[in-house]
C-alpha cells in the first residue's frame, strides 16, 4: 500500500479490524519512511453478471432496477423495509452464486418471483401479471388458484398467508 502523504511502498500495518457488520476490514497502517499514519478499508469486490435481455441485448446488472421492482409490487403492503432489503440481499446472492458471466433476464424475474411469494402474496399477483403479461381475468384466477394451492399444502404456508 503506498503512503498517501510520501508516496513510498513500504507502509506496515498496526492494527486490523472488522467492521461494517464483518463486511470490512479497517486497517491502521504506518509508514516506514516518513512515519505517517493512516487507515484503509478493505473490502471484497463481487461482480454481478450482465443481463441477457428478451431481444438478446446485453446490460449491466441494475440493482435500483431490482429494487424498484420489488417495491412497486409491495406498494401498500405489510413488508417492511428489512424483509425487503434481505429479498434483494438474497436474489443477488443467488445470482451471483451461479458463476456465470451473464444471465438471461428471465433468471432474474424467476427470482424476484420466488421472494416475492415469500414475502407477500399480493405483491407476488402483482408481479407475476405483468412479468407473465396476463392479457385476461382467467390468467390471475389461474395464478391465485395456484398459489392457494401451494399456501395450504406448502412447509412454509404460516409464512406466507399474512
Amino acid at each position: 500500500m503506498h503512503c498517501p502523504f510520501c508516496a513510498e511502498d513500504d507502509t506496515k500495518v498496526i492494527d486490523s479490524r472488522l467492521v461494517a457488520a464483518g463486511e470490512a476490514v479497517r486497517r491502521r497502517r504506518e509508514c516506514q519512511s516518513c512515519g505517517e499514519r493512516f487507515t484503509t478499508f478493505e473490502t471484497a469486490e463481487l461482480v454481478m453478471p450482465r443481463i441477457i435481455k428478451r431481444d438478446g441485448s446485453r446490460e449491466p446488472f441494475d440493482e435500483e432496477k431490482l429494487k424498484f421492482g420489488l417495491t412497486k409490487a409491495l406498494e401498500k403492503r405489510p413488508v417492511s423495509v428489512d424483509e425487503i432489503e434481505a429479498a434483494l440481499n438474497h436474489i443477488k446472492h443467488n445470482l451471483r452464486s451461479t458463476g456465470e458471466r451473464e444471465l438471461p433476464s428471465m433468471m432474474v424475474g424467476e427470482e424476484v418471483m420466488a421472494a416475492l411469494r415469500n414475502l407477500d402474496p399480493v405483491a407476488y399477483v402483482r408481479f407475476a401479471s405483468v412479468y407473465r403479461d396476463f392479457q385476461d381475468v382467467s390468467e390471475f384466477a389461474e395464478e391465485i388458484l395456484k398459489l392457494k394451492s401451494d399456501i395450504s399444502t406448502g412447509p412454509d404456508a404460516a409464512d406466507v398467508s399474512r
